[in-house]
Order: structure tokens, then C-alpha cells, then sequence
């Protein structure tokens, strides 16, 4: 079985940490933990007729004062940038974070997860803002740890493309 590191990165509670217990565990909590470092997972996924294992990297968030070890990265085979749905800055970071991410590690998977779907009618990030990366040939998913709609549709998307090198683009 091919195991797979996927690194978990964007602004400080966008919702890496609940995508990922929402993924491996199936549960959401509504209690914020901060991340301290970074807090690894397992899980394995089916793909086609293979199976992947897939190691979760869930990295701190970023802000004006501390950014994404770059070094957390190495060895990753794809990534998610995650985007609070609800703070149009936090797709700003994510477009900051990609840019490093793209310079450290090379052209690899990646996908940029707009979570907080159950509440939608709160966004901030516009429509074009989201049509704008997907033009630049932005792989954009729309998420909600809460109720789960589009997590488990997003990792495996990601997991399917790091088992298929050309597939690299976000």
C-alpha cells in the first residue's frame, strides 16, 4: 500500500482541525483548539483499485505574526489551503501560503477548500474571488466540517491525484 503525506494549511481557525476529525473520525466539535505545531493523522482510502494511506500533517495557522513552517512541508504529495468562508482575508493568506508552498516543494496536488459551507449565507469570499483561482487553474472545493458536506468528496479528489503524477495543478 502507497502511503501519501498531505499537509493541512491556511489562516488560524479556518477549520483545518475540525476537517480533519470531521475526515479521520467523523465528528465535529464546536470547542476551538489551536493548533500548537503540528498534529499528525491517519487514514486509509480507497482509490480505483488501489488503497492509499494517507498521513494528515494538521499545521498551525498562520497569521501577521507567525507563518506555516515552510519545513513542515517537505515530503508532502499534495496539500489542502484552507479557506474560512466567513473572513475573505483568510483566501488572501491561503494565496501567500500557496505561493511558498509552490516554492519550497515544487508543482504538487493541491486543492484550496472554502469550508464553512452550512453557513453560507455569512461568506464574505465573493463568487469571483473563487471563479478568479479556479482561472488560474485553482482546484477550489466548497466544504463544511460541520455537517461534512464535501470533505470526504475533497480528500478523496486529492488522494486520486497524488496516485496520478500529471495530474500535479492545483
Amino acid at each position: 500500500m502507497q502511503q501519501k503525506k498531505i499537509c493541512m494549511l491556511g489562516a488560524f481557525a479556518v477549520g483545518k482541525t475540525s476537517l480533519v476529525r470531521r475526515y479521520v473520525d467523523s465528528i465535529f466539535s464546536d470547542t476551538y483548539l489551536t493548533t500548537v505545531g503540528v498534529k499528525i493523522d491517519k487514514r486509509v482510502v480507497p482509490v480505483g483499485n488501489d488503497s492509499v494511506n494517507l498521513i494528515l500533517w494538521d499545521i498551525a495557522g498562520e497569521d501577521e505574526v507567525s507563518a506555516v513552517r515552510m519545513s513542515y512541508l517537505r515530503g508532502a504529495s499534495g496539500y489542502f489551503l484552507v479557506v474560512d468562508g466567513t473572513r475573505a482575508v483568510t483566501l488572501d493568506v491561503a494565496r501567500s501560503i500557496q505561493q511558498r508552498a509552490e516554492s519550497e516543494i515544487g508543482n504538487v496536488p493541491f486543492i484550496a477548500l472554502v469550508n464553512k459551507l452550512d453557513v453560507r449565507d455569512e461568506w464574505t469570499v465573493a463568487q469571483e474571488s473563487l471563479t478568479a483561482l479556479e482561472n488560474a487553474g485553482w482546484s477550489v472545493a466548497l466544504t463544511s466540517a460541520r455537517t461534512g458536506e464535501g470533505v470526504e468528496e475533497a480528500f478523496r479528489t486529492l488522494a486520486g491525484r497524488m496516485l496520478r503524477p500529471s495530474a500535479a495543478t492545483g
